[in-house]
């Protein structure tokens, strides 16, 4: 499909009109892609996410994209992987399909994931990029916007599913 791209970078340097943000439920920062987004956006966006009241899983919120090339940030909140019993698999699609929404909304020509969940939150990667893939096919496939999104990997195991999965 061409409208789904991949690549191998640090999300914070994308320059589309949305990046999403796998955040906490806090939406105040964290570690790995949470706290680097963060870092990048500068102490504006804390600012703004403490006006927002947090997120629960497979919920999102929109911000500015603030010192970031991407004007703005949409924040999701993933599953914590606890053995596949506690429907994480259906949060992990809610969080890309409503992030996904808001793009289609706010008719944002282009967004980019980062790989939800897959990091302290220990979602199984092979997983978590079936349930990514196949969601974001199905909203493209009924809807006009984004028009294009990226997969954005930052390490070389999940680049390496990705690529596989999308050549299929």
């Amino acid at each position: 499909m061409d409208r789904i791209g991949l690549t191998q970078e640090d999300i914070t340097k994308m320059e589309v009109d949305a990046i999403v943000n796998a955040a906490n439920k806090t939406l105040l920062g964290g570690g790995g892609v949470d706290g680097a987004i963060h870092r990048a956006a500068g102490p504006y966006l804390k600012k703004e996410c403490e006006t927002l009241e947090g997120a629960e899983t497979g919920e999102t919120k929109l911000t500015k994209g603030h010192q970031l090339p991407a004007s703005f940030i949409i924040h999701t909140v993933g599953p914590v992987w606890n053995g596949g019993k506690n429907n994480e698999e259906k949060l992990l699609a809610d969080a890309y399909r409503n992030s996904l929404e808001i793009a289609k909304m706010n008719e944002f020509e282009t967004i980019a994931f980062p790989n939800i969940s897959t990091g302290v939150y220990h979602f199984p990667k092979d997983k978590a990029a079936d349930i990514a893939i196949e969601t974001v096919k199905e909203f493209l496939t009924n809807n006009k916007f984004p028009m294009k999104v990226y997969f954005v990997c930052f390490d070389d195991e999940n680049y390496s599913i990705y690529k596989s999965k999308l050549e299929q």
